[in-house]
């Protein structure tokens, strides 16, 4: 069954995206099993809550299956296009929140570092995290895209709709805001923004 096999590049997106817009439900679901967690991840950044990142997921694939048939593989390919589904609902839901997390994304527990290293880390995480939410949403999002996920700043910019000078003008005011925030709380390590 061509369904069972490994989701691979671009062409394979094509093909199960195809399959998506004629209603083939295992299809969407295959699509659904491999970006939900960049999905989740975006979201959980953004929104700093798992049940409104579980909701962003499922509304950005519940998009994937009503807009499958307008879908092209062009640019950044299925996961830039769900990328950018993601990333609006999280912005639309950011007007009525004002909150993002630098904390890792709930998967599973990791060793356990000594208390004082968790306290500091926590600190750490928290100046950060009230930097980010002074942040406007837009200069938080750029952020989020490039810092967190590693999208490069064209596929940033595209997933904002903003040219690429427009991305790194908001870049440059994010890492001046977040440089002022922890350094008024002493927590900026000499040469770093966040």
């Amino acid at each position: 069954m061509h369904g069972a096999h490994a989701i691979g590049e671009s062409d394979n997106d094509a093909a199960l995206m195809r399959r998506v817009a004629s209603g083939d439900a295992h299809a969407l679901g295959l699509v659904a099993n491999r970006y939900t967690p960049m999905l989740f991840g975006i979201a959980w950044r953004m929104l700093a809550d798992a049940a409104e990142a579980e909701d962003v997921v499922q509304e950005t694939v519940t998009r994937a299956w009503v807009n499958a048939a307008s879908w092209t593989p062009v640019g950044a390919g299925l996961g830039g296009w769900l990328r950018r589904i993601a990333t609006n609902l999280c912005l639309d839901r950011k007007r009525r929140r004002a909150f993002i997390s630098d904390e890792v994304v709930p998967e599973r527990a990791d060793e356990s570092p000594s208390a004082e290293m968790l306290i500091d880390a926590a600190r750490r995480r928290q100046a950060v995290a009230t930097a980010m939410q002074a942040l406007p949403d837009r200069q938080r999002a750029a952020i989020v895209l490039t810092y967190y996920e590693g999208v490069s700043n064209a596929e940033a910019a595209a997933t904002l709709g903003l040219g690429v000078k427009a991305l790194e003008s908001l870049l440059v005011r994010a890492r001046q805001g977040l440089s002022r925030s922890l350094a008024a709380q002493g927590l900026l390590q000499e040469g770093s923004a966040a």
